[in-house]
């Protein structure tokens, strides 16, 4: 796949360094995957799971740092380009309200 703005990852890892080998070892894999579905995606990161944000669209929820906080993601399969969108805490993460603004 194709990470757009990886530096977005690093700067993640920056901030939240218990987070940071968990979010480059996400960035290592992802950089690697050649995912065509959420189920492949399942495959090599089974915490992985799928959400419909306010857009409508299909976002993707990666658990990192031991379940501790969520990396979001919009993947365009077709395209094999991944965005990174969002890093929260796992108590940001319940409260919802990250998905209103996607």
């Amino acid at each position: 796949m194709r990470v757009v703005k990886p530096s977005r990852v690093r700067e993640y890892a920056a901030l939240y360094p218990d987070a940071a080998s968990s979010l480059l070892a996400w960035l290592r894999i992802a950089k690697r995957g050649r995912w065509r579905s959420i189920p492949e995606v399942r495959a090599q990161l089974p915490s992985a799971d799928a959400a419909k944000v306010a857009s409508g669209r299909i976002v993707t929820i990666f658990n990192i740092g031991g379940n501790k906080y969520r990396l979001i993601v919009s993947i365009h399969y077709p395209w094999s380009m991944l965005y990174v969108l969002r890093f929260v805490t796992h108590a940001e993460y319940d409260k919802n309200a990250w998905k209103e603004t996607l």
